[in-house]
């Protein structure tokens, strides 16, 4: 009981935060298949694991032929097999010409139709696909390779983020990123030629891709979304390897987390020093960062090292005396 409860808010606290993500700035992102994208990439996680498929049925409440149906159904398109419906489509208005959706709906008959227009809404709404006209007249076609470059070039932030998942899941190839990144290939090749030119990436023999750092200057216009990906990444991780440890590992395990929340007001003694903590955080930890990077370009690095991952952040809010007054705690993991 109490597993679910946390499972239930970690789930809630997860929405409120994509909510703010697809309307943040003004912007609508598209939402059409996360209820899909999440049940999928539970489905591999689990699988991952090692957990049967039989037992993953039982998790998710399904029968064993429905929950494998479903990730059939997901997995790959109905009318095209071996491919994603998403893969599908996207290729299918590649042709160069107008392709209507009474053409679209026909050429994947047998996918649901109400995931099809998904798709085309996902597609369209990212940028890959443009539309043109309403109802029965809606008319599609694939961006160009040269109209993707241009939508590269006005999508700030996206090298940021390809660069933190390259630092944070490398050694990777291409074709890992591109299920990572769910990106068009062409535009995921702009980005990969930009990082190695500008040496932040490197490339071996086997066509992988790796860093050894990752900086973003604080308060940047762009690449804050790296900046918030690579945070709550570190924070998931720290949970994933509290719970590895068990409820009874030692309590000064080195991976784990600590929260504090504190009451303050304008004149207290403690207002300074409570506010300034952050950057203080980032002056100490930036300074550590040069250190350690000097010793290890005069240090040739062992076969098997630690990468410690420190992750730190503040948030201030007002609140009502009558809400405010039992906000001092401390909270450890």
């Amino acid at each position: 009981m109490t597993r679910q409860i946390l499972i239930d808010n970690i789930v809630r606290q997860t929405t409120i935060l994509i909510a703010q993500l697809a309307t943040s700035g003004g912007v609508r992102s598209p939402l059409a298949q996360i209820a899909d994208r999440v049940f999928l990439d539970l489905a591999h996680e689990l699988d991952s694991q090692g957990i049967s498929r039989t037992v993953s049925a039982d998790m998710f409440g399904m029968a064993l032929r429905s929950y494998r149906r479903r990730i059939r159904q997901l997995s790959e398109s109905s009318t095209e097999r071996g491919r994603s419906l998403w893969e599908a489509v996207l290729d299918f208005l590649s042709r160069g010409s107008l392709v209507t959706r009474e053409e679209v709906l026909r050429r994947f008959h047998r996918d649901e139709e109400v995931l099809v227009k998904g798709v085309l809404n996902d597609l369209c709404e990212s940028g890959l696909v443009f539309k043109l006209g309403t109802g029965k007249d809606t008319a599609y076609r694939a961006a160009t390779a040269d109209e993707l470059a241009e939508l590269r070039q006005r999508s700030e932030g996206l090298n940021e983020l390809v660069w933190v998942l390259i630092y944070r899941e490398g050694p990777i190839d291409e074709a890992e990123l591109l299920r990572k990144t769910s990106l068009r290939p062409e535009l995921l090749s702009a980005c990969l030629t930009s990082l190695l030119a500008s040496a932040r990436v490197e490339c071996d023999e086997q066509g992988r891709y790796a860093c050894s750092s990752v900086v973003l200057p604080v308060g940047s216009a762009a690449g804050w979304e790296a900046g918030l990906f690579d945070h709550f990444q570190a924070v998931v991780k720290t949970m994933c390897a509290r719970l590895r440890r068990g409820a009874n590992g030692p309590r000064e395990a080195e991976s784990g987390g600590s929260t504090y929340t504190f009451a303050i007001w304008a004149g207290h003694p403690f207002e300074d020093e409570a506010r300034s903590f952050l950057s203080e955080f980032r002056e100490r930890l930036s300074k550590l960062r040069q250190d350690i990077k000097a010793h290890n370009n005069q240090n040739p690095r062992p076969n098997q090292y630690d990468r410690v991952t420190v992750y730190g952040g503040m948030c201030v809010t007002r609140e009502e005396q009558e809400e405010s007054e039992h906000d001092e705690n401390e909270v450890d993991v």
